[in-house]
């Protein structure tokens, strides 16, 4: 399928790109998105960024003895401007850092060409027992790559 409108994003000039658009149930009472949704489309976007690197997070659980999870650490979020209902949506998610037991991800929502979230997201990598855990050197390096062509 050669839709630039893919399901799950795609990566271009080093970032991935998600276009969702905004529905009712992401509103509140005053037509804006309220903005816990806004944290659902950052979700997605990194989920289907993972996804478009070949990366199936329920693989990553089973995938040895030991299993890797990604739990978000730390997340600073800047609203910028409201989007409403109707809206069409662009995630990007660009990696900052990945290695060692934590991910560093920059991401911004935009309507168009205006800028409404900017966020910063610390991913910790733990095992199933929640105990922190290497990144595999493998995933680091294709993050990494991924977005240096964003720089």
């Amino acid at each position: 399928m050669n839709s630039p409108f893919l399901i799950a994003g795609e990566l271009e000039a080093g970032s991935h790109r998600l276009v969702q658009r905004v529905y009712y149930e992401d509103t509140d009472f005053s037509g804006l998105v309220y903005h816990a949704r806004y944290l659902h489309f950052l979700e997605r976007g990194r989920t289907d960024y993972l996804r478009c690197l070949g990366v199936e997070q329920r693989e990553l659980l089973n995938a040895d003895e030991e299993g890797l999870v990604f739990v978000v650490h730390r997340m600073e979020i800047d609203f910028k401007g409201p989007a409403r209902m109707d809206d069409v949506l662009t995630i990007r998610t660009v990696t900052e850092k990945a290695g060692g037991a934590k991910m560093v991800l920059s991401q911004e929502i935009r309507r168009d060409d205006t800028l409404l979230i900017a966020a910063k997201v610390i991913i910790a990598v733990i095992n199933a027992k929640g105990r922190p855990r290497r990144l595999p050197e493998k995933l680091a390096t294709q993050m990494l790559t991924a977005s240096e062509a964003a720089g």
